[in-house]
């Protein structure tokens, strides 16, 4: 029986260049670091970075995975990493239920979204 997701990875040519970006612009709290392979801990889910022999480049079909990264206050961590340098797609938006998005990309072309549940 499957209980739960517990981690996603997104693998990388340029390690280096993505662990900047998780850890230092969107401050992905870190649970281990290694040569080939980053874990960072958020809200019980592990999400990973890793170098893969078969993967360089920009992500070739950068909208087939969204992570949702959880926020209290989508506008003021959207004004926080649109200063740290990160471009939006979708600036901060609410849904029809209630709920606000915003999307983004990382170094790498992958897709992300900021979410903030309706109260």
């Amino acid at each position: 029986m499957i209980t739960g997701v517990i981690g996603v990875t997104f693998y990388t040519g340029g390690l280096e260049r993505m662990f900047h970006f998780y850890n230092d612009v969107l401050r992905l709290p870190l649970h281990s670091r290694h040569e080939d392979f980053i874990a960072f801990e958020s809200g019980g889910v592990r999400f990973n970075i890793g170098r893969h022999s078969q993967v360089s480049g920009q992500s070739a079909d950068p909208f087939r995975f969204m992570p949702h990264l959880g926020v209290d206050d989508i506008h003021a961590e959207a004004q926080r990493l649109t200063a740290a340098g990160v471009e939006f797609i979708r600036k901060p938006e609410q849904e029809a239920w209630g709920g606000w998005v915003a999307t983004f990309q990382d170094p790498d072309g992958n897709i992300l979204q900021l979410l903030q549940l309706a109260p």
